[in-house]
C-alpha cells in the first residue's frame, strides 16, 4: 500500500501539472453539462470497493493486491484534501499545499510502520512467551525455588 500510495501520489501530481499547463494531450474529465469530476471521486469510489472486498473476501492471496489498490484509492482521495477542506478548487492555490502535507504525513506514518512492523511483532511475540512462561507450571515452580532462595538467603543473613 505504501509504494503505491506514493507511486500514485506522483504520479497524479505530475499528471494534474501536465493537463494545467498543457503538456500532454490530456483532458480533465468533464461532463456535456460542464461539470468538473475531480480525482477524489474516482478514489472514494475505489475506497468503498476496496473497504467492501476486505471486508467480504477472505484470502491470503487477493488481500495484499487490495492493499495495493487501497493505496492508489487513498493517494486519488488524499491528493485533493484540500478541496474537501475549503469546498473549493484550491488545487493550484496556496491553500491547496496542505494536500501535499497531508500526502506527506500519511507517507511518513506508514513507511514508520512498516519499518516498525517486525520490531512489534517480535515484541509482541517475547511477551507473549514471557505471559506463557509466568502462567505454566515451570513458571510456578521457578517462582517458588527462588521464594525458597530468597528465603533462605534472608535467614542465613540475619542468623549471622
Amino acid at each position: 500500500m505504501w509504494v503505491t500510495f506514493i507511486a500514485t501520489f506522483i504520479f497524479l501530481r505530475l499528471l494534474t501539472f501536465g493537463i494545467r499547463y498543457h503538456f500532454l494531450p490530456v483532458k480533465n474529465v468533464v461532463t456535456s453539462s460542464g461539470l468538473h469530476i475531480h480525482h477524489f471521486v474516482w478514489g472514494i469510489l475505489v475506497l468503498l470497493i476496496v473497504g467492501f472486498l476486505g471486508i467480504t473476501l477472505w484470502s491470503e492471496r487477493l488481500h495484499p493486491w487490495l492493499g495495493a489498490v487501497f493505496g492508489i484509492g487513498a493517494a486519488l482521495v488524499l491528493d485533493e484534501y484540500a478541496l474537501w477542506l475549503n469546498l473549493q478548487d484550491v488545487y493550484w492555490l496556496p491553500a491547496g499545499r496542505s494536500s501535499i502535507d497531508v500526502a506527506i504525513l500519511v507517507a511518513a506514518l506508514l513507511g514508520l510502520y512498516y519499518a516498525a512492523d517486525r520490531f512489534w511483532k517480535q515484541v509482541l511475540t517475547e511477551l507473549q512467551a514471557a505471559i506463557k512462561f509466568v502462567s505454566s507450571e515451570e513458571g510456578r515452580l521457578s517462582r517458588a525455588r527462588s521464594r525458597t532462595t530468597t528465603a533462605t538467603t534472608t535467614t542465613t543473613t540475619t542468623s549471622k
